[in-house]
């Protein structure tokens, strides 16, 4: 068990910074500024997807880094996480439910419903920066 790598995670939080910031300022007020086949969506999606993709990427590193095993899903990874005490549980639901997102938009398994991606852009970021913060107060710790 080697423990969180802090460097890695600062750069890897840096990266998801980047990318919600983006998904910030493109993120229209109003969720019917979503629509399909635009720059605004587009832009949006692209940037929430990778913000979503490196969080769980660093929830699969931390299970093993910490010790916990290689988690067979993204979800599990977050899951495993919680049931650690590195994360909150609730939190990790939530993770699991983003990870359901990023496996949506990667594998284009259905449309996407354009006020649901609205819900997650403007509530999700929250969720993404208490999970980096739950693992940086891990490494300091």
């Amino acid at each position: 068990m080697t423990g969180i790598d802090r460097e890695l995670l600062a750069e890897r939080a840096a990266s998801v910074g980047r990318h919600l910031d983006r998904v910030a300022a493109h993120l229209p007020a109003d969720p019917d500024g979503l629509g399909p086949l635009s720059a605004a969506t587009d832009t949006v999606v692209l940037h929430l997807w990778q913000a979503v993709q490196v969080t769980i990427d660093l929830a699969v590193s931390s299970c093993v880094r910490l010790g916990l095993g290689s988690p067979p899903t993204y979800g599990d990874a977050v899951r495993t996480l919680a049931a650690a005490g590195v994360v909150d549980g609730e939190l990790a639901d939530r993770l699991a439910r983003a990870a359901g997102f990023r496996n949506l938009v990667v594998h284009a398994n259905a449309d996407l419903d354009l006020r649901r991606v609205h819900a997650i852009a403007s509530d999700g970021p929250a969720d993404l920066r208490a999970f980096l913060a739950a693992l940086r107060d891990r490494a300091a710790g």
